[in-house]
């Protein structure tokens, strides 16, 4: 039976992306050498890495506008700790906007280097809308916001306007919709929800604003010689960014971000359209600000999970259990989960609805 994979990450790739990646685990390029095996050094993976960069910008409308794409270790976390490192000034301070558990560990890692401004949070309210209306210091060294709250099936649809740097934690939603990236300064992205396997993040920054902060930064953790070294300043992640490589060429070859955001929004559309429609389930975000990646809702009475639970399982769904923070479900829905899954599901909560009301 196929799998209707709604895991919220490591989540659901393109079908292609599987062959081609076992392909290459067994014999890359048909150079008798597994893509697991082979120097990061060679031309081969030079190559990829180039391609992977160049195809990262490209997609996102960057290419040409001062911007470097990285591909890194240690997932968002790190990146939560290596923002302020290279952005925020000795003595100075930054500005986040807290919006779910991701944003809210972005905020405590930044403490540790200087003030924190918190413009607004949604946290009181269980991070259950995308909070506005708020001020943005224009004496602060950059501002922070996460775009799409994978946990509590928030997105942020209309971003500030400001002077200063804007930094945006896209993990869960990259790729996903059309945006003006230009308006951001860093963007920043684990792979495992939308681009590939678990194992590297994507970083795209504009150089412009590095090396103003008068910090000592470790090698390791500063922008600046990653971008000198081409994402080659130890070795890379080499199988997640081919996979990831794979991933963004389905991508283009889909038409790009245009194409899949129609798609997306069909998605979206048919599992709120039933969520709303049907009396025995809810939504948890509210609804200007529910997240085409991540559909949260919860049964209106408790009593009817075991036959929910049984239903979806029946239907080959995975991956559906909300998480703990709010309890219910959580439909993720990824660049590559098919309309035809979203369809599944509906068609369960439909029957489940007849069951319960005969």
């Amino acid at each position: 039976m196929k799998k209707h994979n709604y895991s919220a990450g490591p989540c659901i790739l393109p079908q292609e992306v599987f062959e081609k990646s076992a392909a290459a685990i067994l014999n890359f390029n048909n150079s008798g050498l597994s893509i697991l095996e082979i120097s990061h050094r060679s031309k081969d993976f030079v190559a990829i890495m180039e391609e992977a960069r160049a195809l990262a910008l490209d997609l996102l409308g960057l290419t040409g506008k001062g911007y470097q794409a990285l591909f890194l270790h240690g997932g968002a976390s790190l990146e939560f700790l290596m923002v302020p490192f290279n952005l925020m000034k000795e003595n100075g301070k930054a500005a986040y906007l807290d919006t779910g558990t991701w944003a809210n560990s972005a905020i405590k890692e930044a403490k540790a280097f200087g003030e924190t401004v918190l413009v607004a949070s949604s946290k009181p309210e269980n991070y259950n809308h995308i909070p506005k209306g708020f001020e943005i210091p224009a004496d602060a060294d950059y501002f922070h916001c996460t775009s799409n709250n994978t946990i509590f099936g928030t997105q942020i649809k209309s971003f500030p306007e400001t002077n200063i740097p804007m930094v945006c934690d896209m993990s869960s939603d990259i790729f996903s919709r059309v945006l003006d990236f230009s308006k951001f300064d860093l963007i920043y992205a684990g792979a495992q929800k939308n681009m590939g396997p678990a194992g590297t993040t994507l970083v795209v920054i504009k150089e412009e604003i590095l090396g103003k902060t008068g910090r000592n930064i470790p090698n390791m953790l500063n922008f600046q010689q990653h971008i000198e070294k081409e994402s080659m300043y130890n070795t890379p992640p080499v199988f997640a960014i081919y996979a990831s490589l794979l991933t963004l060429q389905w991508l283009k070859n889909l038409g790009g971000i245009a194409a899949i955001e129609k798609i997306n929004n069909e998605k979206a559309a048919l599992l709120y359209t039933e969520i709303d429609r049907n009396p025995y389930f809810k939504g948890t975000a509210n609804t200007e600000d529910r997240s085409n990646m991540n559909a949260t809702f919860l049964l209106n009475d408790e009593a009817n999970a075991p036959l929910f639970d049984e239903m979806w399982k029946a239907a080959g769904i995975s991956g559906l259990p909300g998480h703990r923070s709010v309890g219910g479900y959580r439909a993720s829905m990824y660049n590559a989960l098919p309309l035809e899954s979203v369809q599944v599901l509906v068609d369960v909560m439909q029957e489940f609805e007849k069951k319960v009301s005969a």
